[in-house]
């Protein structure tokens, strides 16, 4: 499956519409149990406290225009956990700034195929974040790339394919438009011609009348007969100049489709160049496979967390258990997140890295888990 990630000014009813605050028509309500939610803060407060933020460090008020929180909806796979998107909140974050304090996982929407009555889930996630500049107070300011590294971070963190880049994504739907625009055109050129020929054709008989006289003889009615061929070239007139308006405006916008697909030809062909240039540079891969590696130590990092949450009173004292019980958990992550087995080994055969994890199972961090928690699973543990 590809994934994307798309971040746009956040919506009034966000919250209504996220958390499932109210019914809506186009949700399978047997599927909702499925939806997960995580909330920090709610939107208006987060845009209370930029405001005020924003009147600390600049001294001016945040401009009407601004869009200091943003949602994102983020297609995932059915399996997606809400652990991975934790760790892509922290990837934007440290990346790029981006502070993700809501997350809701939603199951519960799709449609129905008309041909096989099967249902379609549309399985995705929406991310609310804060996109102030703790610098200056002001909104986050990020270029086309800013926006690029959002997809392969999504792609990395969610371990799905990527989307197709916004230059080639482009380029394929115009492509797309071209080929229907000539579809249309051909549709409207063979409407003509049959006009043409029918003009000509038996049908033209038709509008001849021929009545019979006081002796019983077939002859001509000229007023009828006239009347009848006016009508239908008035008729065939006003359908021609419009199939005419029609195919002049198709072709011009075949010509502007045809200008931006040879413009994107160039962008995406900039794009291949600038990436066999970074092909080329030795320290490219190593780096890549560090950022891997990372992402994996990220995510089994959260489940040793969470799996101190769950038994914090299971006793870590004999180190063949504490092993065990680590092989336990790296298998669930691998399972869970599929990722090859012999990526927890690599990251094993560092000693430090090593040591600092089964540390943080013999002994835990306190609160490290805490804040990470779903709402509705505080709740069950406070019952419980």
């Amino acid at each position: 499956m590809k994934t994307s990630i798309n971040f746009k000014a956040v919506k009034s009813d966000s919250e209504t519409h996220n958390f499932r605050k109210k019914t809506f028509d186009y949700i399978r309500k047997d599927l909702t149990p499925k939806n997960e939610y995580w909330m920090e803060q709610k939107i208006a407060d987060r845009i209370q406290k930029i405001e005020a933020y924003c009147k600390e460090k600049s001294g001016r008020k945040l401009q009407k225009n601004a869009m200091p929180v943003r949602e994102a909806v983020v297609v995932i796979k059915e399996n997606t956990t809400m652990m991975e998107l934790h760790n892509l909140a922290k990837r934007l974050e440290e990346e790029l700034n981006i502070r993700v304090f809501q997350i809701a996982i939603h199951k519960d929407e799709g449609h129905t195929d008309k041909d096989t009555k099967e249902w379609k889930p549309n399985y995705h996630a929406h991310l609310v974040a804060d996109w102030q500049d703790l610098e200056t107070g002001k909104t986050l300011k990020h270029q086309s790339y800013h926006y690029s590294k959002m997809q392969d971070l999504t792609a990395e963190c969610l371990n799905m394919e990527r989307g197709i880049s916004g230059s080639r994504g482009r380029l394929e739907a115009i492509e797309f438009k071209i080929h229907q625009k000539e579809e249309d055109l051909k549709v409207l050129e063979k409407r003509l011609n049959t006009m043409k020929s029918e003009m000509s054709s038996e049908k033209s008989q038709q509008l001849i009348v021929k009545e019979n006289d006081f002796l019983g003889f077939k002859r001509l009615n000229t007023n009828k007969t006239v009347a009848n061929y006016e009508k239908a070239f008035r008729s065939y007139r006003s359908i021609i100049q419009k199939n005419k308006t029609e195919l002049e405006c198709k072709s011009k916008q075949i010509t502007e489709l045809r200008t931006k697909v040879d413009s994107l030809n160039k962008e995406v062909q900039s794009f291949k160049n600038r990436y066999s240039v970074l092909l080329t540079e030795p320290n490219v891969f190593a780096s890549e496979k560090k950022k891997y590696l990372d992402s994996v130590t990220n995510i089994l990092e959260r489940e040793i967390k969470f799996e101190r949450y769950r038994y914090p009173n299971t006793a870590r004292t004999e180190n063949q258990k504490l092993i065990s019980e680590m092989g336990a958990i790296a298998q669930k992550v691998c399972q869970e997140n599929n990722i090859p087995f012999n990526t927890i080994n690599e990251i094993f055969t560092d000693s430090d890295k090593g040591a600092e994890l089964f540390s943080l199972l013999k002994f835990g961090i306190n609160n490290s888990y805490q804040d990470m928690v779903p709402e509705e699973n505080k709740k069950n543990r406070k019952i419980l």
